[in-house]
């Protein structure tokens, strides 16, 4: 690793967040959602570290493979289920759980002969409008499923669409009470938010996601709910310029200099996922001290003012985001969530586990 830019991965961190779900709903089981690399964070490290989750969420059929072929022997959750017949026989064959949302999915497992019997989550749309079975219908799909010698176990799902906002989940979850009467099934409806906000709705299974990689969800700040930052992305300076009044900085010339001005370069920019439009005055720490974003961000750079770092050079370590310089601070300047930050870490950068 020679280019001075790594993603650190706090195992610990991921440990005692995951403990802190258990904390708040001590009477379900935890569904670790692993989707997108894990947040950004690389799955094989996530799964290994989350030992005590009782299951993974993830969305493709390969990521599933692959966490089968690397041991892993916990139930595994397919949260988009699967997208062709042709992946029912893979899905049997790797005792995969697919989430079953539509109809066509219906059609082809009714069709299906498959070698083990599939357990299935089965997902009413109960207000949010993207994913979902719809009212009226979910209680006889769930009986048919309860039927078919393709199935094994049924468990119940949905996904709120504002948990963590004022609307709350009230709305949604008379919707999934009422289609769901009298059935004596398991039942999944707490994401991160609801898991935090609404004790009500932890169920039989939450399905923690980014509350367990230590970012906000909700208005409230990750650190004031008890959770820890997993991500630190890590850079250097690689030079120093020294810019005299009038002189500008970065592409298009978008910053003048209106007094002589030290200007620090970071080894990070858009390709290895850092946010190109953060404007001017996003914070970084520069040797642990908190610096200015200034200029525009480039594909393989990013410049900050040094002013107040006077002894920051060639070689100072830069944190972009992470145990100091929560990740939610730096998505907020930029006017976009930790969510899509964590995400966006391009493959190119290392992730290095601690």
């Amino acid at each position: 690793m020679y280019r001075p830019l790594f993603a650190r991965i706090d195992t610990a961190a991921l440990q005692h967040n995951l403990r802190q779900v258990r904390a708040l709903a001590p009477a379900s089981k935890v569904l670790a959602v692993l989707k997108a690399d894990a947040y950004g964070h690389g799955v094989q490290t996530v799964a290994s570290a989350l030992q005590e989750a009782d299951a993974l969420g993830v969305l493709e059929l390969e990521q599933a493979q692959a966490l089968r072929a690397a041991g892993e022997r916990r139930p595994i959750v397919l949260m988009e289920g699967y997208f062709t017949e042709d992946e029912l026989p893979l899905l049997a064959e790797h005792q995969l759980t697919p989430v079953i949302h539509s109809t066509q999915q219906l059609a082809w497992l009714q069709q299906a002969w498959l070698p083990l019997r599939l357990d299935v989550w089965v997902k009413l749309n109960s207000g949010m409008n993207r994913l979902g079975l719809p009212p009226g219908s979910y209680r006889e799909v769930v009986q048919q499923l309860s039927r078919w010698p393709q199935v094994g176990r049924v468990t119940l799902m949905s996904h709120f669409a504002t948990a963590d906002e004022a609307d709350g989940v009230a709305a949604q979850l008379v919707t999934f009470l009422m289609e769901t009467e009298g059935m004596q099934l398991p039942v999944s409806l707490a994401n991160s938010a609801a898991i935090l906000a609404h004790p009500d709705t932890h169920a039989d299974w939450v399905r923690p996601g980014i509350m367990l990689y230590g970012a906000r969800s909700g208005a409230a700040s990750a650190a004031s709910q008890g959770l820890r930052p997993v991500m630190s992305l890590l850079s250097r300076l690689i030079a120093v310029q020294h810019v005299e009044p009038g002189g500008s900085i970065g592409y298009g010339a978008t910053v003048v200099a209106e007094y002589p001005m030290r200007i620090g370069v970071v080894a990070c920019g858009y390709a290895d996922g850092y946010p190109r439009h953060a404007p001017t005055g996003t914070p970084v720490l520069v040797g642990g001290r908190r610096c200015q974003l200034v200029g525009r961000v480039s594909m393989d750079m990013l410049t900050v003012d040094l002013s107040g770092c006077p002894d920051a050079d060639v070689g100072t370590e830069v944190e972009l985001w992470g145990a100091q310089l929560p990740v939610d601070e730096v998505a907020v300047a930029a006017g976009t969530l930790g969510y899509e930050l964590l995400t966006a870490v391009s493959a190119r950068v290392p992730r290095s586990p601690v």
